[in-house]
C-alpha cells in the first residue's frame, strides 16, 4: 500500500474529477462510504459544491436517513453488532426510493429522505425530480458490496486506532462490524478512489 497526501480541496477535486469523466446514463450514482468519524458528510458536501458549480445538478442522499425502523434494528438486542452491519439500513428502500428510479427507463423521481431515525417515523420528504446529466451522492456506512448500482465509489478509511477513537464509547459495540465489513466487502480496494482520513485536515490517497 502507498500513501499520497492531498489536501482536502484537492481530495474533494479528484473525485468530482471522477464524476466527470463519467458519462451520465442518464445518471451518476456516486458513494462517499465510511464509518461516521470518517467525515463522509463534510467530503460530500464539498464534492457536491464542485458539481454544481460545474453545472451539474446535485442531490445528496444520507444513508442515515434510509434506516429501517427502531423495532427492526433493535429487534435481536440493542448491541448486536452482525444486526448493525447487515440489518440497520433499509436497502429495499433505498433501492424503491432513489435507486430504482435512477436506473435504466428510470423516471429520476427520488425520494431524499425515508426514516426519522432519531423520531422512529416516516420523514415525509417531497419527491425530487433529477434531470438526466444529474449527479446522485450517497454519503455513508456499509454501502459498498451489497448490491447498490453506483458509478463511482470512494472509500473514506479509518485506521482501527482512529476508529476506535472517533467511536463514541456508547457505539463501542459496533466496532466488530466494521472490521467484517472489512474481511467481506474490501471497500479499500474495491472502490474507485480511496483515501485515508484519520486527520481530516491531511486526508491521503491510499494505493493497493
Amino acid at each position: 500500500m502507498r500513501a499520497e497526501p492531498i489536501s482536502p480541496e484537492r481530495l474533494a477535486e479528484r473525485i468530482a474529477d471522477l464524476v466527470t469523466a463519467h458519462a451520465p446514463d442518464p445518471w451518476t450514482r456516486l458513494a462517499i462510504d465510511g464509518a461516521p468519524g470518517s467525515g463522509t458528510a463534510e467530503v460530500a458536501a464539498a464534492v457536491g459544491e464542485l458539481l454544481t458549480d460545474a453545472g451539474r445538478p446535485v442531490l445528496r442522499v444520507s444513508a442515515g436517513d434510509f434506516l429501517r425502523p427502531r423495532s427492526l434494528r433493535l429487534e435481536h438486542g440493542r448491541e448486536d453488532p452482525d444486526v448493525f452491519y447487515a440489518e440497520w439500513l433499509d436497502l429495499k428502500g433505498l433501492r424503491r426510493e432513489v435507486f430504482d428510479p435512477l436506473g435504466p427507463g428510470g423516471s429520476g423521481r427520488v425520494l431524499p429522505t425515508l426514516w426519522n431515525a432519531e423520531r422512529d417515523r416516516a420523514s415525509r420528504a417531497e419527491y425530487v425530480e433529477l434531470p438526466p446529466g444529474a449527479v446522485l451522492i450517497v454519503e455513508g456506512t456499509f454501502l459498498m458490496g451489497i448490491g447498490l448500482p453506483f458509478d463511482v465509489e470512494v472509500h473514506l478509511w479509518l485506521s482501527a486506532g482512529a476508529l476506535r477513537r472517533r467511536t463514541p464509547e456508547a457505539m463501542a459495540w459496533t466496532l466488530p462490524a466494521y472490521k467484517r465489513y472489512e474481511a467481506e466487502a474490501d471497500p479499500s480496494r474495491a472502490a474507485s478512489l480511496t483515501a485515508r482520513m484519520d486527520d481530516p485536515r491531511h486526508p491521503a490517497l491510499l494505493y493497493f
